[in-house]
């Protein structure tokens, strides 16, 4: 009884914990879903105020509005391309190695334009706008040439792809048709042999007595029919009679 009643608990104490588990995992992948959504919204929501802004406000607050919505679309698009080319093809690692590194510039860019937006001094901004216009077209122009050769290379491993595959089913297509295909052409009859010469184009001479040999001697004729031999006579046999003249 006593161990049945310890299996029992031990059953118990297993489902909570596998419950614990999964209503951790479940809550945790809320969050972070939850967390992408609200970042999500957060960028949408700056992005539009960013454009609403290079439009609204002319003069330098307006170039440095656009700088910032510049930077933001360029590393975005560049960080998507990357992470979703590297699940296909492992050599991307390394580039988005290098577009991590660039990033953390591309990030205390933001921060540094960012902060500016809200600086009273009109002059220093005016000071300050041709580094920051400098560094916005170095970061975007690392990133754009990131994107564009990962782009590059996914088409071309595409291309590739489509090619042998089109060269694959064209070989299928043809072995399954394999009764379409023209016979072999046959192989030309043999010529004919020469006809022979003439008999009054070849010269002939006469043939001597003493040329000529056993085999062209003629045969003598053997008859038909072989004529009885005689019949032996022997001394016990009786010699005939006479017939009777009377």
């Amino acid at each position: 009884m006593e161990a049945v009643a310890a299996i029992v608990a031990l059953i118990f104490v297993l489902f909570v914990v596998l419950g614990t588990y999964a209503t951790v995992k479940a809550v945790g992948a809320a969050k972070r879903g939850v967390d992408r959504t609200v970042a999500q919204a957060r960028r949408t929501v700056e992005d539009s105020t960013l454009r609403a802004k290079s439009f609204a406000q002319p003069g330098v607050f307006g170039e440095l509005a656009q700088l910032r919505l510049s930077l933001r679309t360029s590393m975005r698009a560049t960080q998507d391309a990357l992470h979703a080319g590297v699940t296909e093809d492992e050599s991307l690692k390394e580039s988005l190695a290098l577009f991590q590194r660039l990033s953390a510039h591309g990030h205390e860019l933001d921060a540094d334009m960012k902060r500016l937006e809200r600086e009273p001094n009109r002059a220093r901004l005016v000071e300050q706008l041709p580094e920051l216009r400098e560094r916005t077209e170095q970061i975007t122009k690392s990133a754009d040439a990131l994107r564009s050769a990962a782009r590059d290379r996914a088409r071309r491993f595409a291309g590739d792809d489509l090619d042998s595959l089109s060269q694959q089913i064209d070989m299928e297509a043809g072995a399954l048709r394999h009764w379409t295909k023209e016979p072999a052409p046959a192989q030309p009859p043999p010529p004919w042999p020469e006809a022979p010469a003439a008999p009054g184009d070849q010269q002939t001479w006469p043939d001597t007595a003493p040329s000529r040999t056993a085999e062209e001697e003629p045969t003598p004729t053997r008859p038909a029919i072989t004529p009885p031999a005689q019949r032996p006579t022997y001394p016990w046999e009786k010699k005939p009679r006479p017939e009777s003249t009377t």
